[in-house]
């Protein structure tokens, strides 16, 4: 089985790339976020057309998650549980499939709002790692995949690439991701590439793709059953070189079945 996780930055402005990518890698399932749009805008038609249904978690303009499957799945959640938003933002949706849970996850960046942003931040995090531990509970197999928004370590960003006191790698948001791998999770690139400088996002801004100045902050943690399938990982850097991109490249991990 093979999953990928992109955010698109806009699913609207990118429908192409997004076509593009599905006829050439053929994912069982495409975790997608920040789809900017919200449910009747999502170009589900499109990727129809390619064998994919749709589950779709929208949001005027902002946020916005959504799932491209050509196997069957079933809802199973559309917010994560937990966060005690009277009105969720469109940041999370989970599905299942063929005995998997599979959990795709926009996380909150932390940078705007001052203190209060970045402890939503932080309390999202400490929401996703309950939202770990009662799936855990329940002996299941699952991955928490998408855009985390955190450098987990220093060589996860390039020289420059991002101040000291930037929220993706402040020191309580890299202890929330520690704390959210103590669980038992694997992160699924780390776990096959340790010490690899290897990156997933690229501002648009200053020729930070150019110098290659970017940052690693899409990741795919593994319940401990399914860290025992775990094959292969991909990051499609290509598709960063392409007319009018995401500033993000999708991240691809392969199953055994």
């Amino acid at each position: 089985m093979e999953i990928t996780s992109w955010n698109i930055n806009s699913v609207r402005a990118r429908e192409g790339l997004v076509t593009s990518f599905l006829e050439r890698v053929r994912p069982d399932l495409l975790l997608l976020q920040e789809i900017k749009c919200e449910d009747h805008q999502f170009p589900a038609m499109a990727f129809s057309a390619l064998g994919y249904d749709s589950v779709v978690v929208g949001q005027k303009a902002y946020n916005g998650v959504a799932v491209l499957h050509r196997v069957p799945v079933e809802v199973t959640a559309t917010a994560l549980p937990g966060t005690a938003e009277e009105t969720p933002a469109a940041r999370y949706v989970e599905v299942k499939t063929h005995g998997l849970r599979v959990g795709n996850l926009y996380l909150p960046n932390g940078n705007s709002g001052g203190e209060a942003g970045y402890e939503y931040k932080l309390r999202w995090m400490a929401a996703l790692r309950e939202r770990a531990l009662w799936l855990l509970g329940q002996d299941e197999d699952f991955v928490l995949a998408g855009d985390y928004n955190v450098c987990p370590a220093d060589f996860d960003y390039a020289k420059g690439a991002i101040s000291a006191n930037d929220a993706l790698v402040r020191a309580p948001t890299r202890a929330s991701f520690r704390a959210l791998l103590n669980t038992g999770l694997t992160e699924a690139v780390r776990a096959l590439h340790p010490a690899e400088p290897l990156y997933t996002f690229w501002d648009y801004q200053g020729g930070a793709w150019d110098r290659n100045c970017g940052l690693r902050i899409d990741h795919a943690l593994l319940s401990p059953r399914l860290a025992e399938r775990l094959v292969s990982a991909k990051i499609h850097k290509d598709e960063r070189a392409k007319p009018q991109p995401s500033d993000h490249v999708p991240v691809s991990f392969f199953l055994e079945t």
